[in-house]
């Protein structure tokens, strides 16, 4: 019987294969997403660009979508946008991660690509033991693990909540941020010192001057641009404004003046959400060689259910995005490369005034599509996109009030109701441009050039290919252009 425990070397070749069969014949695989080829894929590990190959691992379990004993599972791109399978990276194979292989980060030295993660590990009293662990990866493609954990136990203070390491190299050596909760059941961020990436000594929490009644920061990433220090995280147990409207778990960075290493100081005291949509979570960052920042992002949440359980997967991860920052706040669009996948390019500029346009060479189910605005004086304007009849997901932006809002209480099988169907933010300089990226079971919505982004999924009808342009209360003008993408 496979269970949540259950590893891969428990279960024979013929059954493995049947649950492949199962997950392939599934409505609503992604046609140009990093998805799992079975079970429940979530945080996107050990991002790095090494030995001539982007490298991507992500925190994956076989049997089913839920959270059990995780792996690392590894693919490589020349490219970000053409990904070669290379199977399992880390199994839970020893001691220390024998409960799964949890998330962690990767940095390069000395021609070897160094992987840092958690150790999950269980007693007979199923009790919680995280330690900081270590695999080395050489050009050839070996990993082999270090036997005994870099950080074999959280600080005086912490409870077992402690993973998720993120290293980078610092001013006088190199730096490790861990997501921890203090026994006051409070979030925090720990940060620990090394010169060589094996020995490390804790320094401390990372003090911060913001406030918040969060249990756990999950998934910390450093790092600096454009002269500021940024601090993403995923600041479990979060207040929302709106609860009604609002993702079970938030994700967000503070942004200030670059972490102090003497002191452990970082003066970021402003909250900004990183992406307003309903299902992105754990987000990575690494540096390209050419200085970009890159993230991926798991797209999906922890404890919620998705439509394709009942098939026994679950969960993509977001295109790549470059991350830049601007008037003191990030920005993020997809990497350039994507516009390789482009093909069959439509072109169109509009005119509506109190009236609706659909024109079929903008349908589709796989495609990128670009609204910029030329000139709007309409109240309200709306983009419908894979619509029926019974169905489409919405995007309506309000000229009064500045805010631009996703809906998809119709967007086909319906799916955490609980947390609401809508997601809304605010355009202090109005609307400019709409950036659409749309698979079969996903979206990712790109504002005004990266100002503010939406990562959804959606589970619609296949006959859902419909897309609609509505101006209410007067005009607008939009030069729209559409690309099927190559899959």
């Amino acid at each position: 019987m496979i269970t949540s425990v259950t590893k891969l070397d428990a279960i024979s070749k013929e059954e493995y294969l049947e649950l492949e069969k199962k997950v392939q014949n599934s409505p609503w695989r992604q046609s140009f997403h990093i998805q799992p080829v079975t079970g429940l894929l979530n945080d996107p590990n050990g991002l790095a660009w090494y030995n001539g190959f982007y490298h991507l691992f992500y925190q994956w379990f076989p049997f089913g979508p839920v959270h059990g004993t995780k792996y690392w599972y590894h693919l490589r791109s020349r490219d970000l946008v053409s990904w070669e399978d290379l199977g399992i990276g880390l199994a839970p194979d020893q001691s220390t991660d024998s409960h799964g292989v949890y998330s962690g980060s990767s940095m390069e030295k000395d021609g070897l690509l160094y992987l840092f993660y958690t150790g999950n590990h269980r007693d007979d009293n199923w009790v919680r033991h995280s330690s900081q662990c270590l695999a080395v990866m050489d050009q050839e493609g070996r990993i082999v693990k270090k036997n005994t954990p870099l950080i074999p136990e959280p600080p005086a203070g912490i409870t077992e909540h402690f993973r998720d390491p993120k290293v980078w190299k610092g001013k006088n050596g190199y730096l490790m941020i861990t997501g921890a909760q203090k026994i006051s059941q409070t979030g925090t961020a720990l940060i620990y010192q090394s010169a060589d990436l094996k020995r490390w000594d804790y320094g401390g929490e990372l003090a911060v001057p913001w406030k918040t009644k969060a249990f756990m920061w999950e998934c910390p990433d450093y790092f600096e641009a454009e002269g500021y220090g940024i601090l993403m995280m995923c600041p479990q147990g979060m207040e929302t404004e709106e609860p009604g409207n609002s993702n079970i778990y938030e994700t967000g960075y503070l942004i200030g003046n670059p972490m102090n290493e003497e002191t452990l100081t970082f003066d970021g005291s402003r909250y900004e959400r990183i992406d307003y949509g309903f299902d992105f979570y754990a987000p990575q960052t690494f540096l390209d060689p050419f200085g970009r920042r890159i993230l991926f992002g798991w797209m999906g949440l922890p404890e919620i259910l998705y439509p394709t359980d009942q098939y026994g997967w679950a969960h993509c991860l977001t295109i790549p995005r470059e991350l830049t920052v601007v008037n003191g706040r990030l920005r993020q669009n997809p990497v350039k490369e994507m516009e390789q996948m482009r093909s069959d390019p439509v072109y169109e500029t509009i005119l509506m005034d109190d009236e609706s346009y659909e024109d079929k060479r903008f349908y589709g189910r796989h495609y990128e599509l670009l609204v910029e605005i030329v000139d709007q004086t309409a109240g309200v304007f709306e983009i419908s996109i894979r619509q029926n009849k019974q169905e489409k997901t919405m995007i309506r932006y309000s000229r009064n009030d500045k805010m631009i809002c996703v809906d998809r209480s119709a967007s086909g099988e319906v799916f955490a109701e609980d947390y609401g169907f809508l997601r809304k933010a605010r355009l202090e300089g109005g609307l400019k441009e709409v950036r659409i990226f749309s698979d079969e079971s996903s979206l990712e919505v790109f504002i005004n050039q990266g100002e503010v982004s939406f990562s959804l999924r959606i589970f619609p009808d296949k006959s859902s290919i419909e897309t609609v342009f509505t101006a209410r209360e007067g005009c607008v003008k939009a030069s729209i252009q559409k690309w099927n993408l190559r899959i």
